[in-house]
């Protein structure tokens, strides 16, 4: 209240030419001022003297830390902690619960304004499942909502609000969702009313999914990459490379480019006996000695051993048919993932992720809105982009397939891309673009929308909540069978 009456004089000062005061504030006796996660709170105030516990911390994603608010982290949760590569807000959090641990008080209820990311992806079953664990029970929350500052640029943050006890309560919670109210039994950490349910990484994959890794890392300091021309004049000087020449997609190049390829990259995964002679073209071995001496000097051992191959990418993932891309990072604006089929000779670097083998069936899936629901959920993120990995996929929990749903899969497939084959002067990334995309293309999706939520057993009307519901039940099922 202080605060917001400070911010008012200010503003209030250019109307009326005077500085009084507006609120009934008489004493600010109380305000410390300092950094509160170095702060012993039992020292400002007791806790067995405190009913409610409520803020709006900073939210701070791991690149953007200062170095303090490294250390902050680290003393909070210890060096090396899976939680220190997270928001920073859970710190309050953290902090919170053991203010109140230490002193046995139970009774005291708190609430803080979060970034959303705290609730999806690798923080639920690291950060809450140890804070669940602990006793803490949700009590109320309101699911992402935009919320805009003050400042000239008006950032805009996807946020949550989390209530929350230090035991259990036999009460009614409260879930607000734009403006819907959910009375429940149980909230959990995803913000779902449903049990609590601990969705972490799968390295192995599941047998009823097709492989999925990132592409191709090439780890050469851009050497073994050719613009459009440059592919074209190495062809005719050098005949003898042009085999080796091979259009290359990362995201951008996925997403952007049209007809044309706009990137290309030297590609000797098959060179065999002809290595000495493709050293002697185009300055080759100058290429491949600054490649060695970078992958030399990396820390990471794996580099270091890829070394010994220069004119290779480090890692060779591309598949030898046709494959499905996912960019890793896709744009939280999207309604849907743009996802693609793409020929073997085209080769995809680790800024995407791609589906060995993959199927129509499976393209249909992947791209509905209630994949896209799970992802959201479950996902890591990039700043406000969400990052699509192999565990976003073989967690996901597959429909049975029977024969006669895979051709209506097939043909709902081949419908979205038929859609976008009519409009071929734009790039996904326009197609997908929430205010432009085609209409043929909307209504493909949403035939495709209706299809995949049947195959759930789920309406056309179905909410996000409604689609977490079902398939974190058929995830628990799963899991326990």
């Amino acid at each position: 209240m202080w605060i917001a009456e400070s911010q008012m004089w200010a503003e209030s000062q250019n109307i009326i030419y005077s500085r009084d005061d507006f609120l009934p504030l008489d004493s600010n006796d109380s305000i410390f001022e300092g950094n509160a996660l170095r702060m012993d709170w039992s020292e400002i105030v007791e806790p067995y003297d405190v009913n409610y516990i409520m803020g709006n911390p900073p939210f701070v994603g791991q690149s953007y830390r200062s170095n303090e608010q490294k250390q902050d982290m680290i003393d909070i949760f210890g060096k090396g902690s899976r939680e220190t590569k997270q928001d920073y807000v859970i710190c309050w959090y953290k902090k919170s619960l053991d203010y109140v641990s230490d002193y046995k008080n139970s009774s005291v209820k708190c609430a803080f304004v979060s970034t959303n990311s705290i609730c999806q992806g690798e923080c639920v079953p690291t950060f809450w499942k140890d804070m669940i664990n602990a006793g803490v029970e949700i009590q109320f929350a309101r699911r992402t909502f935009i919320w805009t500052n003050e400042a000239k640029n008006k950032a805009a943050v996807h946020c949550v609000i989390v209530g929350y006890s230090f035991h259990k309560i036999n009460n009614i919670k409260e879930l607000y969702d734009g403006g819907k109210l959910t009375k429940c039994d149980h909230i959990n950490p995803y913000l779902v009313p449903e049990e609590d349910i601990w969705i972490s990484s799968r390295p192995k994959r599941p047998k009823d999914k097709s492989k999925m890794t990132t592409g191709s890392p090439a780890t050469d300091d851009g050497q073994l990459f050719l613009s459009p021309e440059e592919a074209k004049t190495m062809s005719k000087e050098y005949p003898i490379l042009s085999k080796y020449i091979r259009p290359f997609i990362g995201a951008h190049e996925f997403l952007h480019d049209l007809n044309e390829r706009t990137r290309y990259c030297l590609w000797f995964a098959d060179v065999g006996d002809e290595l000495p002679k493709i050293i002697k073209a185009d300055h080759m071995k100058d290429r491949f000695q600054h490649i060695k001496e970078k992958r030399l000097s990396s820390s990471a051992s794996r580099i270091k051993k890829a070394a010994e191959t220069p004119w290779l990418f480090a890692q060779n993932r591309q598949p030898d048919t046709e494959y499905l891309v996912i960019p890793r990072h896709s744009s939280e604006n999207r309604e849907y993932i743009p996802i693609g089929f793409m020929d073997p000779k085209i080769i995809a670097g680790d800024a995407t992720t791609i589906v060995y083998d993959a199927t129509l069936e499976d393209f249909a899936i992947l791209e509905s809105s209630l994949h896209v629901a799970w992802m959201k959920t479950v996902a890591g993120r990039l700043k406000s982009d969400y990052r699509y990995s192999s565990s976003v996929y073989y967690n996901f929990p597959m429909p049975k397939l029977t024969n006669e749903l895979k051709e209506k899969l097939e043909k709902s497939a081949e419908g979205i891309l038929n859609a976008r084959a009519n409009h071929p002067s734009l790039s996904l990334a326009d197609m997908y673009k929430e205010l432009l995309m085609p209409s043929d293309l909307r209504d493909a999706h949403r035939k495709n929308d209706k299809l995949i939520l049947q195959a759930y057993g789920l309406n056309k009307d179905a909410t996000d909540q409604d689609i977490l519901k079902v398939l974190f039940k058929m995830y628990n099922n799963k899991d326990n069978d």
